[in-house]
This record gives C-alpha cells, sequence and structure tokens, in this order.
C-alpha cells in the first residue's frame, strides 16, 4: 500500500511540475503602444442579476477604449427582475434569450450571435468587472498575433474569512493549471467570463453543436472543439491588464453546487490531457485521504507517510503560489489549512456530482 501511495504521489508532482513548466514558457504580454482598431461586442447572459450588472456595466465605461469600437449586448435569459438602464457612453442593448437546448447559457450566446455585427466577440459574466485596459490589451494582441480564439484569466475580490480565503486557493491552482496547460500546448480548459473568438471561428466550428445537451460548458467546450481542430489559432492571453475580477460564492452550498456545475462537464471532455489531469488530481487527492485514515489508525506509520504529505504540499505551494503572483496583489493566507482541507472537498465534489443533482440560477440540473 506504502508503495502505491508513492507511486501515485510521484507522478502527481511529475505532471504538476510540467504544469510549472509550461506556466512560465507562457511570456506575460506587456503594455503596446498600438492605435486602437479592432471592433469587439461584449456578450452579457444574465438572470435576475440587476444589481451585479450595475458594477460590470461601469467598469466597462471606464475603459480604455474608443466607445465606438465596441458595443455590449445583454442577453436576459427568463429573469424576475426588471432591469434599469443607467446613462451610458457606449452602445448597450438588452434582448431576450431563446431556448432551443439543455443549455440556458450556451442559447444566449447563440441566440445574441445570430445580431452580432462585428467580427470579434468577447464573453464575460455578469458578477464580473474588467479592468480599464482590457480591450486594448486584447486589440494589441490580435494586431500582433495570427489568432482566432483568446483565453484569459479570471480571479476572485475576496475578503478575509477561510470560505473566500479558500476558494482564492482553489481557483488560483485551476489558473495555474490553465496557464500551465497551454504553456504545454495542451489547452482543455477556460473560463467564459474572459473569453473572446472571431463570429466566424465560431461559426467554422459550428458552435456549440454536439455539447448543447450539457447545461454548462459554454466556454470548455467550445475551446476544446478549436482546439482539436485548430489549435495554432487558439492563445493564452497572459497579461496583467486582461485579468476579469468575478466573485466567489457566500456560502459553503452554493459553493458545492458551483464546483458540482464545473465537474459535471469533465464526463465530455474530448480533451485526453484533461481527462488524465482531472483523473489523477481524483486519485491522488482520494490516496491523501486513505492516507490520513492510515496514520489516524496506526500512528506509527506517520513517519513513513509525512514525506508523502510533505511532498504534496510542496509541489501545490510551487503552482499557486506562481499563478497567485500573477493574478492577486495579496498573497494566499491559510494556505496549510486550505491544502489540508482541499482534498476533503473536492474529493466530495467529485464523487457527489456522480450521484447528485445541482442547482444553478434557480434551476437543477
Amino acid at each position: 500500500m506504502i508503495v502505491f501511495f508513492y507511486s501515485i504521489i510521484l507522478m502527481y508532482c511529475a505532471t504538476i511540475g510540467f504544469l510549472v513548466y509550461g506556466f512560465f514558457r507562457i511570456k506575460t504580454v506587456q503594455n503596446s503602444l498600438f492605435a486602437p482598431q479592432t471592433k469587439f461586442t461584449i456578450l452579457v447572459p444574465f438572470r435576475d442579476e440587476s444589481n451585479n450588472l450595475l458594477f460590470l456595466l461601469d467598469s466597462f465605461s471606464k475603459l480604455n477604449y474608443p466607445t465606438h469600437l465596441f458595443e455590449v449586448i445583454l442577453i436576459d435569459d427568463d429573469s424576475n427582475e426588471t432591469v434599469v438602464m443607467p446613462d451610458l457612453n457606449y452602445s448597450v442593448s438588452v434582448i431576450k434569450n431563446k431556448r432551443i437546448s439543455n443549455s440556458p447559457k450556451k442559447d444566449a450566446i447563440t441566440t445574441a450571435i445570430e445580431t452580432v455585427k462585428t467580427n470579434w466577440i468577447i464573453t464575460t459574466d455578469a458578477d464580473c468587472v474588467v479592468p480599464e485596459n482590457w480591450l486594448i490589451t486584447l486589440d494589441n494582441y490580435i494586431q500582433t498575433h495570427e489568432v482566432s480564439m483568446l483565453v484569459g484569466a479570471v480571479s476572485y475580490s475576496c475578503n478575509s474569512t477561510f470560505l473566500h480565503q479558500f476558494q482564492q486557493f482553489d481557483f488560483t491552482s485551476l489558473q495555474g493549471a490553465t496557464i500551465g496547460s497551454f504553456g504545454l500546448r495542451k489547452g482543455f480548459i477556460c473560463n467564459g467570463a474572459n473569453f473572446a473568438y472571431t463570429k466566424l471561428f465560431f461559426q467554422e466550428l459550428n458552435g456549440f453543436k454536439g455539447n448543447d445537451h450539457i447545461a454548462s460548458g459554454d466556454d470548455v467546450f467550445l475551446l476544446q472543439k478549436a482546439m482539436s481542430r485548430s489549435p495554432e489559432k487558439v492563445h493564452y492571453l497572459k497579461s496583467k491588464n486582461n485579468i476579469v475580477r468575478t466573485k466567489p460564492m457566500d456560502n459553503w452550498k452554493s459553493l458545492l453546487h458551483q464546483r458540482m456545475r464545473w465537474v459535471s462537464k469533465t464526463n465530455s471532455f474530448q480533451s485526453f490531457w484533461g481527462v488524465f489531469l482531472g483523473f489523477l488530481v481524483f486519485t491522488t487527492n482520494l490516496t491523501w485521504l486513505f492516507a490520513i485514515s492510515r496514520v489516524v489508525w496506526q500512528l506509527n506509520s506517520f513517519q513513513v507517510l509525512f514525506p508523502f504529505f510533505v511532498l504534496k504540499f510542496l509541489v501545490d505551494m510551487i503552482l499557486v503560489q506562481q499563478a497567485n503572483r500573477f493574478l492577486n496583489e495579496k498573497r494566499v493566507s491559510n494556505l496549510i489549512l486550505n491544502s489540508l482541507f482541499y482534498p476533503f472537498f473536492s474529493t466530495t465534489v467529485a464523487i457527489y456530482s456522480v450521484f447528485g443533482r445541482y442547482q444553478w440560477k434557480g434551476r437543477k440540473f
């Protein structure tokens, strides 16, 4: 059994080591001085998020980008609230979602794309805020690279509670794995809160056809389809000027359902690397729990298994710390406590997602 534990942890350490290597292979994009020229349409699906929308729309008004070069389309997915639009210095419209599949968000994006007149489309979420140089950074990268799809970073705006700090730890590790995978040319995951692609490329990929029966995954499945067909057209834009901020969950139940929604997509991944990485992380965390139980029942095994715990902690910290330096100005707090709690939480999410149902925005899936 001890040999099995260490075989798993050595494979895990090697894989995380490759992700760290991939993370550094992606060069950080610095400020450019090109005059803006790309026209963007920003798509924002929403459902009962009128308060959040005000902050997002305000961040759009502060963008360092000519207002005639971008427009915003808000897609109302059967909200019970009435959205009162403030006075804005840019073009914004609200349309109703046309439900045709099991995925409300994919339907919302597909509905909006029918009306889009610009070549470049960006998706983000209603509970986000964007940095002032968001569009100019995208524009300058597009001007200097042959690219049809761009993946950007997303991070949390957290307070000091353990709930928020744990989410920052968890999400930062996920973002680190995302960047590292792109550095290894094996990008398989992204976040629809900061995702850009051309309308033509979306149409060439047949949009969400083939996965619209899955409730979530408007970002991940489109990315994996793009990577399987034209990986050279897909880039990761690693720039501090392009980091979108979003809100963490405010209670453990909401966090559990959110993570279940994310994990539910892995069964349909088209990326072998993504499936392998997900399986390895789950297996390692499960092995970690077995190791803990063995120590509890056989205290004399602690000395043998102590290096196992130290190895996992150290390799996780390397990836988390590097990713956090890029994503956040503040350090992740409670690293040891977060690291100890993470295997329990992630294993619970993985197992429960197989047998349970999750709720999202008042709907059950």
